[in-house]
Order: structure tokens, then sequence, then C-alpha cells
């Protein structure tokens, strides 16, 4: 056969699976049998003992029809009928599991097996003998008949699992495993090794793809190993692959476990996240005794592998104090974590080794991003686990960096420009594409995207759902995306409907925003114009990110077609910093303001020169020529800081910097068409009512003036005065206004 799966059929035999390296059942390659028990189950007590001594299942207690004891003796009975079969035939030392199936009546036995046509003979053979046991007499001549069938079969090919020549790492978890991939090749080709890896985007080697599609699975690790050349392998390792075929190599010198949440539960008899941690767990027991199993200590069913792995434990934890370090510690392991901002290495008997700072490391978005941060430390626990010399290790992570040719689909950043009111094209937006498939993906979108909406901005998502999610989990995405965002739409994705249709999906995720108080949710049927009628919608400093899943290089042919860049991690820091009211040059912005006046001018003045377009920079250069009396001087200089995207708090300021040195060169008319906009936008600013009411008095309208300061002094009562004056206040105030 060159298949590894044989069809189902009518009788006990729903599916005959050949799984070509470890597995969930065994660190070798097994052929899993999954049986329909229904004819046992229903036998009466009985004709199942008979059964059960026919098989060497003495003292059998089989229990009731429809009892979780006879689902218990079922599982017996199945292994025995096997080991009998298996006998028989001549084979006299064979491992035998089974387990319950995705259904009640079901049950999955597994073996070892190294040849294909009698693996599957055995199957076919447990099969019919089950087919025939509500029949009339004994089993002796079924296992028989079946015994011989299984001796006469066609030993067929060899498991196509390889045993790598060259150092090898399993990377697996729910999320984060292609970016860890990724990285770690990057640190691999720092250090001179030439490097092949697979992951859900292809094959590649040394960066260049040589195989298109998702090779996340076995023939992903074989094409890697099969490359010329190559001198270290980095297997991505996903669920899929591990439970419908098994991993590509039957040994690995490092794996990684990012970490296991709820995902693609449901499928395959995975129905719990502790069921899909015992198959993520598959990458560790292969491990080399002499390798090194990289663990995520934040999670505790990631940091429970740890007692299945034969390598020792490598244990990456977010938290400096967290007991899984120790743990890891006191069984001869090492640990990373972030110390004093920094990538730190910890082994017992030496003092921490601080591999390099958070912000130099441009994956964690400069530690915006939390889940990218544990990213980094697991790949440098498994590229220091492989050999790599630490230089190499700190070269590649402060060179790797998030954008769409490294990294792409995961947290790619763009700076988008966008028109303005008045026809200026030199206010952006901030677009973000990244993959985030699943509630811990779109959580960690939302805190990146969060992290980079500039003061007074919004942030827009374009949600995405994937149809064979659950209904709880997709409602789930619905109510965080409804919390975490200002604005939702949902964003159709063809491609990954999956059993649902886009009205059910659609459904979904709208009623999990709505729980939440989110009930404008439109929708979008494809990526592409989600993203083009989100930008239309953006504003100056706003983030739209968008959850793209299958339309990847249509989303970035139209953020190209907008005159969208990719943002660098000069950029990427610029926003972080700007998201927090704060200036890249904050530092040197606040020494200069200590100065004395004519010596903060010349500080500013250098500041302003070697970024003529930065607004900030020219907003604070007006305010120091405003100090000094040069308020003339002082107006263009507002005036162009406000033209250039010059965000909140400092827009407000330097509307009213350019209203009070209008009104002091003798230009009250303008000063008070720049305030009337700005209260007309923000009634509350104290500032901007204060100056308005001099403005007033200069130009002759006096009883404005005091009506507006008074109105302004009377918002600010409070106690007994707010109770006694303020209708008072508000009469007279009234009278002294024009009418």
């Amino acid at each position: 056969m060159t298949d590894t799966q044989t069809p189902a059929r009518p009788g006990s035999l729903v599916e005959l699976r050949l799984l070509e390296g470890p597995n969930l059942y065994f660190p070798r390659a097994a052929c899993k049998v999954t049986l329909d028990v229904s004819v046992v189950g229903s036998l009466s007590a009985d004709r199942a003992r008979t059964l059960a001594a026919a098989v060497g299942l003495g003292r059998a207690r089989p229990g009731e029809p429809g009892t979780s004891q006879r689902q218990a003796f079922s599982l017996r009975l199945v292994k025995s009928v096997a080991r009998q079969v298996a006998s028989r035939s001549g084979v006299r030392r064979l491992a035998l599991r089974t387990r319950s199936g995705a259904d009640a009546a079901q049950v999955v036995l597994a073996y070892p097996w190294r040849s294909s046509g009698r693996a599957e003979a055995l199957g076919r053979a447990v099969s019919e003998v089950l087919d025939a046991s509500d029949g009339p007499g004994g089993l002796d001549d079924l296992l028989v008949a079946a015994a011989d069938q299984v001796g006469a079969a066609d030993h067929g090919r060899r498991p196509a699992a390889v045993r790598p020549r060259i150092p090898v790492v399993s990377i697996t978890g729910t999320n984060g495993k292609t970016t860890t991939t990724r990285l770690l090749a990057h640190l691999c080709m720092t250090a001179g090794h030439r490097t092949g890896w697979s992951s859900t985007d292809g094959v590649v080697v040394q960066g260049e793809l040589i195989e298109d599609g998702d090779y996340s699975g076995p023939a992903g690790g074989r094409a890697v190993l099969a490359a010329p050349g190559v001198t270290m392998g980095i297997l991505e390792t996903a669920r899929g692959g591990l439970l419908l075929k098994g991993m590509g190599v039957v040994v690995n010198d490092v794996s990684v476990v990012t970490n296991v949440s709820a995902d693609h539960l449901g499928q395959q008899g995975i129905d719990t996240v502790d069921q899909l941690a015992e198959v993520k767990a598959v990458v560790t027991h292969v491990t080399k005794p002499s390798g090194w199993t990289v663990l995520n200590g934040d999670d505790p069913r990631v940091l429970a592998m740890r007692a299945g792995s034969p390598g020792r434990p490598f244990v990456f934890s977010l938290d400096p104090e967290s007991p899984a370090l120790r743990e890891a510690l006191n069984h001869h392991g090492r640990a990373i974590t972030v110390m004093d901002g920094a990538l730190t290495v910890l082994q017992d008997g030496t003092d921490p080794l601080r591999l390099v700072s958070v912000l130099d490391v441009p994956v964690t978005l400069f530690g915006l991003s939390q889940h990218d941060v544990a990213n980094a430390m697991a790949a440098a626990a498994a590229g220091l686990g492989i050999g790599l010399p630490i230089e190499a290790v700190v070269e590649g992570l402060r060179t790797f960096t998030p954008d769409a040719e490294k990294n792409p689909g995961r947290m790619n950043t763009f700076s988008v420009p966008l028109p303005l009111g008045d026809g200026d094209t030199s206010g952006s937006c901030t677009a973000i594409v990244d993959l985030a498939h699943n509630e811990a993906g779109l959580e960690a979108l939302l805190r990146v995207a969060r992290g980079m909406v500039a003061p007074g901005g919004r942030l827009i998502l374009g949600l995405g759902g994937v149809g064979d999610r659950t209904e709880d989990l997709l409602q789930g995405m619905g109510e965080m995306a409804g919390i975490g965002a200002d604005r939702v739409a949902v964003v159709h994705k063809g491609k990954y409907l999956r059993g649902r249709t886009q009205e059910e999906l659609e459904a979904i995720l709208r009623a999990g925003a709505a729980a939440v108080g989110m009930h404008d949710v439109p929708s979008f049927p494809t990526e592409v114009a989600g993203l083009r009628g989100l930008l239309a919608e953006a504003g100056d400093g706003d983030v739209v990110a968008l959850m793209s899943h299958a339309e990847r290089d249509g989303v970035y042919a139209v953020l190209d077609e907008l005159g969208a860049t990719p943002d660098g991690t000069a950029q990427v820091r610029a926003k972080v910093i700007a998201a927090r009211g704060l200036h890249v040059e904050e530092e040197r912005i606040t020494e200069a303001r200590a100065l004395d006046l004519d010596a903060s001018l010349v500080a500013y003045r250098e500041l302003h020169d070697n970024s003529p377009g930065d607004a900030r920079l020219t907003y604070e250069y007006a305010c120091a020529h405003d100090r000094l009396g040069l308020e003339a001087e002082a107006i263009p200089l507002y005036r162009s800081a406000i033209h250039t995207g010059l965000l909140e708090p400092h827009r407000s300021s330097a509307r009213i910097g350019l209203a009070s040195s209008l009104r002091v060169v003798g230009e009250p008319a303008a000063a008070l068409a720049v305030l009337d906009e700005l209260t007309a936008e923000r009634p509350d600013s104290t500032a901007a009512a204060a100056f308005r009411a001099l403005v007033l008095h200069d130009l002759g309208r006096h009883a404005e003036a005091v009506a507006t300061a008074v109105e302004e002094l009377s918002r600010h009562l409070a106690g007994s005065d707010a109770e006694g004056y303020e209708p008072a206040l508000r009469y007279y105030t009234g009278e002294l206004k024009p009418l």
C-alpha cells in the first residue's frame, strides 16, 4: 500500500492508519487501528465471559451492556485478541496499547510496526475476529484463520521516519512554534550553519523556500534532512501531523514546547487541553539523554512534560522568581528568564549569564509582545542547547526582525499614509498583520496593537475565525475582540470555513462581541476587502489589526498599493514609545527643558535640525522660542508641528501656544479662530477657555470675555459654593453673553 490509512468499511474496522514515526502511542512507528466494538458491547454477560476465556482472559468481569464496566472489558478483550493473533502468527513479543476512541463505542488499538503489510494484516484480522464474536461457537477457528492471514501477508515497506545525521530541533506548541522555528533558524545561520527548516509555510534552506505549503508534519522533516549540505535542521511539529502520521524523525537533539492551549479540540479524538498536551509531549519523548528539553515553565501542562523526557530540562519563564526555574536547576538543568530587563541564563553553581536587553530584541517589539519574549527565550535556550556560541545567539536575537520577510504573518507592522481633513497626507495609521488563529493569538495581537495606539487613537480589529473551532472558543474570541478593541469588523476567510457557513461563523463571532456590549460589527467577505474597509475609516494614530490566515500575499499587495512601508526596528520602537505619550528623544527633551532659556533654545534647535520633519521636536522648538519671547518665530513652528501630525496631548498644547503667540503679535482674530476650533473639540479645556477670555478682551468683547472666564470658573465650584452660587453665576454669564 502507498497510503497509511485504510478507509472505513462495514464491520468493526473504522480506520487503520500507519504512523510513520514517534507518535501518541509509542516513541517509534506504530499502527493505529480504530475499532467499533458495538458487537462486544451488546453481548450478554455469559457470552462475553466465554469470549474472554477463549482469548486467555480468565475470571473476566464484563459487566452489563452499556456500562462503563463493559467499556473497560472491551479494551482488555481487544488487546487480548490482538495478542492471540500476533502470537499464533509467530510474533512473540509485541507491545500493545488500547484506549477509548472518539466515540463511546470505539476502541483504539496501537502497536509498533516495521513491515507495513503485516501490520495492516494484523489490524484487519483483529477486526474480523470481533465481527464474528456474536456468532455461534468459540473463537479458536477464527483465531487460527486470522493468524494464518497475518503470517501469509506480504511484508511491505518500512517506516518512512529517518534517523538524523545532523543536529535536529523539534518545535511544537499551540502558539509561537512558527516564530520560534524561524528565529532559531536565524540564530543557527548567524552561527554559520547551513540551516534548513520546515513549518506551516513550507521547507526553507538558508532563507530560500524550496517547497511551498504546510510542511509542519513528517514530510517537512524528511525534506529538510534530504536537502543537500544542510548542517542543522529545525522542524516545526504540529498536532495534526503527530496524530495522523507521527513524527518524521525517530530522535531529536533538542525539543521545544512553547505552550498548550485550547485549539483544534474535537478533532481526531482530542477533546480536552490535557489530551492535547499529551499529543504535544511526543516530541519530548524522543529527545536524546544528552540533549535538552526546552519547556515553558509558565504553562503547568508543558512543565509536567519534563518527567517523560530523557533529555535534560531547559525551562523558560517570564517570572524570574518562578518555582519552575528552581525545579529545572535542582534537576541539573538550565533556565532562562528576564532579569533586570534582559534575557538571562541560569545554571546551578554559576552567576546569571546576561545575554541581551529585551529592548534590543526586535521580535519582542521592545518588550511589548510578552508572548514573543517567551518565544525569544525558547529559541535562545534551544540555540544554546544545540551548541551555538553565545555570541551568535546574542547577535541573532539582535538582528531578527518581525517583518514580512523574516517572519511573515506574525506581528508584521506597517505605516500607512492617510489623507487628513485638509488634504494633507502627512498623517498615518499603523497596520498590523498577524495570524492570531486562536484565543491566545488574539490576546497577544490585542495587547501589541493597544500598545502601539497613539494617544487619542483607536484600535480597529479585523476579526476572523476558523470554522473547525468549537462554538465556545469562537464566541470567546468575539468577547475578547469586543473588550479589547474600539472597533470590530468580521473579516471572512473562505478557505478556512471547514464545515461552517460564513453566516454561521459570523453569527457566533457577533454573539460574542454583543455579549460584552459591542453590537455594531460589520463584515467583509475577504481579508483584502476587510483591510481596505478598515483602513478607509482609520484616522491619524489609529492601529488597524488584521487577523490574516488566507490572503497574506493579497494583504501585503494592498498595503504596497496604498503606499504603506514596513516598519523597521526604529519605527516600531518609536511607535511603542509614542503610545506611552513619550518620544524616542524624551530624555534629551527633558534635559533641554532643564537648561537656562538660551541654552535650551540651542539644544532644541539641534534636536529639530537633526529631525526636521518630526512634529514633536518642532513643537518643543516652538515652545523654546515662546519662552524667550520670540513669538513671531514660534508661530510658523507651531503651525508646522500641528500640520505634520503632532499627537495629543501635545497637539492641544501647540494650538494654545499658537493662539497665545498670535495674540501677542497683534493678531487676536486669528488667535480666536484657533481657540474656537479647539474649544469645540475640547469643551472641558480650562486653558483654552482662559486664553479665549483674554483674546475676547483684546477684541473689545469685554462682557463676553468676563462671561467666558466666569463660566469656566463656575465649572470648578465644589461643596457649598456649587450648591449656593452655581445657578446664579450661570444666570449672570448668560446676561453677559451676546444674543
